[in-house]
């Protein structure tokens, strides 16, 4: 249910991010070619200038000095009463605003920034007043200076639109985009504290990451709205934008390739990652050019991951494979920033719907192991109450009263501790091997009066800080005193030996008999379905065990993996 719910509300953000980039209104201006020029006279800003000798590109302007830069504009409609034309401007540089000759605003100190602190915002919008916003062909015209990056003389975008709606826009989209991203730094928060929980569930790690460094990534590039940044810290942010891109892409990656294992992980994994260090180090100063590539690396690998999966047939496959698919369809509708935000929530999107898959199956299973511990708890009751074991045990205890009282009372003492170590361990998953070794000596105490026969117990390097599933020596012990033949002696030896070393634990449980009786079914009987079911509830598929013939009576091993 919380699954359920977290997927439709990140879905429901995705459809206000749609939303918020959204563009319906038509274009009121038609914009030529910007021209420039490197001088400083306050006649170029004249909207009847002639300019046609000044240059349409610039690449470089050194030491801060004063460059011009002049932009032919149609209106197409005049503005509405009450309501000014308003023009948003992102420019590098500090700079002063022309319109048609007019000084309509300033952003910074122009040629004095090497002596004066930086002033003056990236993104700003200005009122153009509504006498010179008429329809027909005006002049934008800048007067500019760029000290702190002299290579990005000329890059600058323009908008023109109604003043009021420049304004309110900027302040729509970013609420529509704190909410946004607050639902990844939700995702983030809570999929943490759910692999904190348990720290085996990588791939919940590798989301709750991914969601954290989204939610950064979108801050970051919408973060103009709330906090002034002058140009000089643009490459800054800038960098992060990639960088987060880089990690993005990386784990997004390393996630599909862990929900849909393929042969050869680590060797793909490593090309990818050269690739995409590649396209980050390469030509690095032109960010849409890195992350653009970065993009398609990721979508180009994730795909051939999902389509894998698809053909093993591997749950939740196809549909990631849709999304990846439905993400070039978003590159060629709508703009490069909004299909890499767009395409960017989508994946993670299928992230959580396969996250969502895991979670469901190890809850079913863990559904299951109830229901199989509930099982196994009621064999051992069985083992402990069997009508057999109790109507032999009482029919030998009734000959020792009467033969041997003394011992008679000793045989009720060890059948009265078997039956109290029983109770301590019925409700337990795991217990000492000490209190299992004590079970077992108690056992061969009842044995040894019940069928006459001496019954000896040897261990060998035990450590007694270990676990074990409850009654599983018991039963091995159990089998090896029904199917077991007396020595000439009249005796029969138990040996537990505990080895373990850095990839598994090694009990061998030995017994030395003159013979031992071998099933005639090929299945596997009640005692050792008992042990097969204790060790893969407690261990899951990490186990071995194997039960032969040897030649001093037989040998079971236990191996405990790591």
């Amino acid at each position: 249910m919380k699954l359920r719910f977290s997927t439709c509300f990140l879905l429901v953000c995705f459809m206000l991010f749609a939303t918020s980039c959204t563009q319906n209104s038509k274009p009121v201006v038609r914009e030529y070619q910007t021209l420039f020029r490197i001088g400083d006279q306050q006649e170029w800003a004249a909207k009847n200038w002639q300019d046609q000798d000044w240059e349409k590109r610039m690449a470089f302007v050194p030491d801060g000095q004063v460059f011009w830069s002049r932009t032919k504009i149609d209106i197409l409609k005049a503005p509405e009463a009450f309501r000014p034309y308003g023009l948003k401007l992102e420019a590098y540089g500090e700079y002063e605003v022309f319109w048609d000759g007019v000084l309509i605003g300033k952003n910074g100190n122009p040629g004095q920034e090497a002596s004066l602190p930086p002033e003056g915002e990236l993104w700003i919008t200005f009122n153009i007043p509504t006498h010179l916003a008429a329809e027909g062909e005006h002049l934008l015209a800048l007067r500019i200076s760029n000290y702190y990056f002299p290579d990005h003389v000329g890059r600058y975008e323009l908008q023109i639109d109604d003043y009021e709606d420049l304004l309110t826009d900027r302040l729509i989209e970013t609420s529509y985009m704190n909410i946004f991203a607050g639902a990844f730094l939700i995702a983030s928060i809570y999929y943490l504290f759910l692999f904190l929980s348990d720290k085996k569930e990588y791939p919940m790690l590798i989301f709750s990451i991914s969601c954290f460094l989204f939610f950064v990534l979108t801050m970051t590039q919408f973060v103009r709205t709330a906090i002034p940044i002058h140009y000089s810290l643009h490459v800054l942010r800038l960098e992060i934008i990639s960088s987060l891109t880089f990690g993005i892409s990386f784990l997004i990656a390393l996630y599909f390739s862990m929900q849909f294992p393929f042969p050869k992980r680590k060797l793909f994994m490593g090309i990818y990652t050269v690739v995409l260090l590649y396209f980050f180090i390469i030509n690095h100063h032109f960010f849409d050019f890195t992350i653009y590539n970065m993009a398609v690396s990721l979508w180009v690998f994730s795909l051939g991951i999902v389509l894998f999966g698809v053909y093993k047939k591997a749950k939740g496959a196809l549909l990631v494979s849709f999304i990846l698919l439905l993400c070039i369809i978003l590159r060629y509708s709508v703009s490069f920033r909004i299909s890499l935000f767009a395409g960017f929530s989508l994946i993670l999107l299928s992230m959580l719907y396969l996250l969502s898959l895991r979670i469901k199956e190890e809850r079913l299973a863990y559904e299951s192991s109830l229901v199989q511990s509930t099982r196994l708890r009621l064999e051992l009751l069985k083992k402990n109450i069997q009508p057999h074991f109790l109507m032999n045990t009482l029919t030998s205890l009734i000959d020792w009263v009467e033969e041997a009282p003394k011992k008679g009372v000793l045989f009720i003492e060890a059948l009265a501790k078997e039956f109290d170590l029983f109770n301590q361990i019925e409700d337990q998953t795991l217990i000492p091997i000490a209190q299992e070794i004590a079970l077992c000596r108690t056992h061969l105490e009842i044995m040894e009066y019940r069928k006459e026969i001496n019954y000896s117990w040897e261990e060998e390097g035990i450590d007694t800080e270990q676990k074990i599933p409850p009654a599983l020596l018991h039963t091995l012990l159990e089998n090896g005193i029904t199917h077991s033949l007396p020595l000439e002696d009249n005796s029969i030896k138990f040996k537990l030996l505990f080895e373990a070393n850095h990839h598994h634990k090694c009990y061998t449980f030995l017994t030395f008999a003159a013979g031992v009786r071998r099933a005639t079914s090929k299945e596997d009987g009640t005692g050792l379905k008992y042990i097969k079911a204790r060790l893969t509830e407690s261990y899951g598929s990490k186990w071995d065990f194997t039960s032969e013939p040897a030649d001093h009576g037989w040998k079971n091993t236990i191996k405990i993996y790591a």
